[in-house]
């Protein structure tokens, strides 16, 4: 026996077909096939068909066992063909084990966009008629993290990033049976193509100086080298950890964040030209007009009741603020602030909202570590800074 064929008893399908709820016709039909490729499968193991005797024949049928596979089509009840020596097995189940490709795809991306196990394990009930426990999604989820592990601690001496954008979100995570805060670090490089790569990601007890350097140093044991400005929020630990770690590179202070810790300060009422002054110091190009019109700013406003703190704020952090005229002026909208790491914690914090408090440190990792896979993907289509290479 060379060639194995498929023979469907046509009555016994309309049969099947007939006596089946409304909905099922599909499922009917296909498991059918199904264990009729399994029989024929034995056929060919035994060498031999039902009742025939020849010398070539390799063992003897013993039955059939009932179980259940789950597909595109819904949950199907299957006869599986045994032998006497125990040693015949179907490649049905190889092919599809306990659910097909497509649909262990589907829970993935469900889970990882946002869908909570509950809701996944309601999901495939519906379209198979068959429900599956939170515990095997949250195992089949597991698949990700060598995916991800692998992704994280990539070479980063491949290529050379002059600017990187460095932040910290907080989230929950179960910790000896208890629930605890911890600060999950990112940092996003630009490389000397212009494209962003998400370059960092690492689960801290806290942001400090010691949590930062270790970050840091971490990135640099993976090939980094020392950036030309790293843009960040002025956290006390972070901007230490910048300055002791990578020697001869600039900071820049975001100047949002900057411009908000002034404003801040400020009387709330009668001050709307004195906003509207402090916001031009940050949009111009002209390094020589913005030293011009923060003087202007201080000699306008010294005596002003109620700005001193501003005028203090301003002047201890200007030089910080600035540090992206040193670059091309192409670049500079893109770099005084840290809205494309904002943006990337929003969507990390859009999917984190439905976990609420993860297991464990890893994942924590395994679900933000997709999710910032999935963003670094879309960036892969287009550039972030044009005309980069050579600057």
């Amino acid at each position: 026996m060379t060639q194995l064929n498929i023979t469907i008893n046509l009555e016994e399908l309309k049969e099947k077909i007939e006596n089946s709820p409304l909905e099922s016709p599909v499922k009917a039909s296909l498991a059918l096939i199904l264990n009729s490729l399994m029989e024929k499968e034995r056929d060919e193991y035994i060498n031999a068909f039902s009742h025939e005797r020849t010398d070539e024949r390799r063992g003897y049928r013993n039955g059939y066992y009932e179980r259940e596979l789950i597909t595109g089509a819904g949950s199907l009840k299957l006869k599986v063909p045994r032998t006497r020596d125990g040693e015949f097995s179907t490649t049905i189940f190889e092919k599809y084990q306990r659910c097909d490709q497509a649909l262990i795809i589907s829970m993935v991306e469900m889970v990882v966009n946002g869908v909570s196990t509950r809701k996944v394990t309601k999901i495939v009930e519906e379209l198979c008629g068959k429900s599956v426990s939170k515990s095997f999604v949250s195992n089949l989820i597991k698949s990700l993290d060598p995916v991800v592990n692998d992704w994280k601690n990539r070479p980063l001496n491949v290529h050379y990033y002059p600017y990187i954008y460095v932040d910290a979100m907080y989230i929950k995570v179960r910790e000896n049976d208890r629930v605890v805060s911890k600060s999950v670090h990112i940092a996003i490089g630009i490389n000397k193509a212009g494209y962003r790569e998400i370059i960092g990601l690492k689960i801290n007890h806290k942001e400090s100086v010691d949590s930062w350097s270790s970050f840091f140093e971490y990135l640099k044991s993976r090939g980094l080298q020392s950036p030309k400005l790293v843009i960040s929020d002025a956290h006390g630990g972070l901007v230490s950890a910048i300055k002791e770690t990578f020697l001869g590179t600039s900071w820049q202070r975001c100047s949002v964040h900057f411009l908000r810790n002034i404003i801040d300060t400020l009387p709330k009422k009668g001050t709307l030209e004195a906003r509207h002054e402090l916001r031009d110091l940050f949009q111009n190009s002209d390094l020589e007009l913005v030293r011009d019109l923060k003087d202007r700013f201080i000699n306008k406003y010294q005596e002003t009741k109620g700005f001193s703190k501003a005028i203090e704020t301003l002047e201890n952090g200007f030089e910080d603020a600035i540090q992206f005229h040193s670059q091309p002026t192409q670049f500079h909208k893109s770099l005084r602030t840290t809205n494309i790491l904002e943006r990337v914690n929003q969507e990390v914090r859009r999917r984190e909202r439905v976990i609420r408090i993860f297991t464990n440190d890893q994942s924590a990792i395994r679900i933000i570590g997709s999710v910032l896979m999935d963003i670094e993907e879309e960036w892969n289509k287009k550039p972030f800074l044009r005309n980069l290479k050579g600057n």
